[in-house]
């Protein structure tokens, strides 16, 4: 039996990249998964099968962020999916990037990436809240972005900041109900988000340079984490926001 055999969890964005390591990582864990997508049926499909084939349970959600009654959507199909069950762990993964600098973000731009990176997730939780079991998790999925400057993402960045902000208040509020509330900050992983730098060799040697240890992350080191913090180890972690970068920007390497 899984850490979270009979639990129950929704994660999303989980149709590709990190997060469908995670769906596929709390499933393994015996969870019940809702495999949340915004518009890649095919992929989410594609998670499900992947989950039962491995001996899991999920069902596919479709509800797009920044939509109007997308959260309407994402409850209606959460709660058939469950079938009066409550919801035990909540990962906020769904994210779009933004690549600009400070003079080239337009009005729309932003409101666009705030809209689905903060809005949407601070939402989901609100409306999460009425359907969350006692000594639940919810997991906020923040970014490196936050910790060190990146020009060309500063709208991104913004938005990752504003999201890790919600967790320590919010684990304050909850924690009576023995309810974690953490983030977890990835740096560069493997995905289809990050691919336009993934797929160039040379930013990758110099992203590999500046992590202590030296290679990029894969979706998998991250849902390993998350499942950590979903799972019943971690009842004593919350309000905090764990890096899972690989140790990038540490310091000068080779320094004494």
């Amino acid at each position: 039996m899984g850490m979270l055999t009979g639990k129950t969890a929704l994660v999303t964005g989980a149709s590709r990249g990190i997060g469908r390591a995670v769906a596929l990582r709390l499933a393994a864990e015996g969870a019940l998964v809702a495999v949340h997508y915004g518009g890649n049926a095919e992929a989410a499909k594609e998670t499900v099968a992947r989950i039962e084939e491995g001996g899991g349970r999920a069902f596919a959600v479709q509800a797009r962020f920044g939509a109007d009654a997308a959260l309407d959507r994402l409850f209606d199909g959460l709660a058939a999916g469950l079938a009066d069950r409550g919801l035990d762990v909540l990962v906020n993964n769904a994210g779009i990037a933004s690549i600009a600098p400070v003079a080239q973000v337009s009005p729309d731009e932003l409101e666009r990436v705030l809209a689905i990176n903060v809005v949407a997730p601070f939402f989901v939780i609100q409306r999460a809240l009425p359907l969350l079991n006692d000594g639940g998790r919810i997991v906020n999925m923040g970014s490196t972005a936050s910790r060190f400057a990146v020009t060309m993402q500063i709208a991104y960045t913004v938005s990752k900041a504003a999201l890790e902000s919600l967790a320590p208040t919010l684990a304050n509020e909850l924690g009576r109900r023995g309810i974690t509330v953490n983030t977890v900050a990835p740096g560069v992983v493997r995905t289809d988000m990050t691919a336009g730098h993934t797929l160039t060799p040379e930013l990758v040697a110099g992203l590999e340079a500046i992590t202590a240890l030296g290679r990029l992350g894969e979706p998998e080191d991250v849902a390993d984490v998350v499942a950590f913090l979903a799972g019943p180890d971690s009842r004593w972690v919350t309000g905090q926001t764990i890096d899972v970068s690989g140790g990038t920007w540490l310091g000068p390497l080779g320094v004494a």
